[in-house]
């Protein structure tokens, strides 16, 4: 665990106790004051068993993430994106809310948070008791008809998907933390989508893929709460991406404090007043305790 300045650039201290205390005890105090708005990543849900992207859960896929125009091109990439999902979605749905899941629920009803932003598409926030979570990217959960807009059911695909390919096997290599998973080129010949049930059309995951833009009403609300917030606290989260890195840029502009807790650097640290590097599910259940 860390504690340091703002300096650009400046290594992170050595893991020591007295550092650690200082650490734990700069994030008591902001989160303490209340009116923090958190942002959470993939390393909140790592200790459910979905892996993240970049923290020691990681896995080197071996597909490169789906993007929106090769999904929306090409039929072949599709049908291959929605067998290594249709067996993803099997263990997503399968993962619980962990320890830091419900400590952020845990501070949101104890006043103490102005809202909660998560870059994650699997819905633990909302199943470990959080309410009004902004799902900046999206839900796994929900499917949606690119022609038609019609909005379904996650567990509605899968039992059609299912029906579809009673014949078909294939052996999962990893997940990833988008939910889909890796599979043997081999394995994704035979596999039959589904359109849409009203219509016949293309259906897609109601989650924002790479090259496509987060709507821009979800942005600005996200904007409008960090605004109205004391400070901002990114919970397991490289910052890698411009999608999370944006807040801290903007919270930094607003003259926000910014807490991080995350195993390993991140893109954010420059501008943090307090870091942590330690694992979510030990600190949030601790800093809810200190808390009551």
């Amino acid at each position: 665990m860390v504690d340091r300045a703002t300096a650009a650039g400046r290594p992170r201290e050595p893991r020591d106790p007295e550092a650690a205390a200082r650490a734990l005890g700069r994030l008591t105090e902001l989160v303490g004051r209340g009116g923090v708005l958190v942002l959470s990543g993939a390393g909140i849900s790592t200790e459910s068993g979905i892996p993240d992207y970049r923290g020691p859960s990681s896995t080197a896929r071996r597909a490169s993430p789906m993007t929106f125009q090769t999904f929306t091109g090409d039929p072949v990439a599709r049908r291959r994106y929605w067998a290594r999902s249709h067996l993803g979605w099997q263990l997503i749905d399968r993962a619980r809310p962990n320890a830091g899941h419900r400590a952020v629920a845990e501070l949101q009803h104890a006043g103490l948070l102005a809202g909660i932003v998560t870059q994650n598409v699997d819905g633990l926030h909302q199943a470990g008791g959080a309410r009004e979570v902004i799902d900046l990217h999206g839900r796994l959960d929900r499917v949606r008809c690119l022609d038609c807009s019609r909005l379904t059911g996650r567990d509605e695909l899968s039992g059609r998907l299912t029906a579809a390919n009673r014949d078909w096997h294939a052996e999962v290599l990893g997940v990833n933390p988008d939910g889909d998973v890796d599979l043997p080129d081999e394995a994704l010949d035979g596999f039959r989508t589904v359109g849409c049930a009203a219509c016949g059309g293309v259906l897609k995951p109601d989650v924002v893929f790479f090259g496509e833009t987060v709507p821009p009403d979800r942005v600005a609300a996200c904007y409008a709460r960090l605004e109205r917030a004391s400070a901002l606290l990114v919970l397991g989260s490289s910052l890698t991406v411009m999608s999370g890195h944006r807040f801290v840029l903007r919270a930094a502009k607003l003259g926000r404090p910014v807490a991080i807790v995350n195993q390993g650097v991140t893109r954010g640290d420059r501008y943090a007043a307090v870091t942590v590097d330690a694992p979510l599910g030990t600190v949030l259940p601790g800093l809810v305790a200190t808390l009551r």
